[in-house]
């Protein structure tokens, strides 16, 4: 797959990804995307298309447990997230929404807003501007899950309940 860049820091928590001033109003997932990081970039929600990537440093995703952080990105239409590291919870939370997350050292640095990676989950590999930077590949059984949409309807298929 191959994206446009979001570029974001170190320590991005629950809290700006989905604002907890909305945590316990019912929303649905689209519903959810218009408030995407809008404490943090108030452009993001209305200008990010569909297949764009987030691309930040340390610890992404800290702070609460709330899911709505990981399906807000999804809902927005967000590809995927690359980051130095990530809350473990947020990182699980991820997968099962269908999110893939993929902790990359190398490269983070030099890629910018605006410019545009590709990603090959199979093999491990971020392409940048002629560049290949490399992460332990997926295990079938996460890519199994980011296929089929998330956990809910991976399990779903595999009992036979298409």
């Amino acid at each position: 797959m191959e994206g446009r860049v979001w570029k974001y820091g170190d320590d991005v928590n629950t809290d700006v990804i989905f604002p907890g001033k909305y945590t316990y109003q019912p929303m649905e997932s689209a519903e959810m995307a218009e408030h995407a990081l809008e404490d943090l970039d108030p452009s993001f929600a209305k200008e990010v298309k569909g297949g764009d990537v987030i691309v930040a440093g340390r610890n992404f995703g800290c702070g609460s447990s709330r899911e709505q952080a990981a399906t807000c990105l999804k809902a927005a239409g967000v590809a995927a997230v690359i980051a130095k590291s990530f809350s473990r919870i947020f990182f699980r939370n991820a997968i099962n929404n269908g999110l893939p997350v993929i902790e990359l050292q190398d490269g983070i640095d030099v890629i910018n807003k605006g410019d545009t990676v590709s990603i090959d989950f199979e093999n491990g590999v971020v392409r940048h501007e002629g560049n290949e930077y490399h992460f332990p590949a997926l295990p079938k059984e996460v890519l199994s899950i980011l296929e089929d949409g998330g956990l809910i309807p991976h399990v779903r298929k595999e009992l036979g309940k298409v």
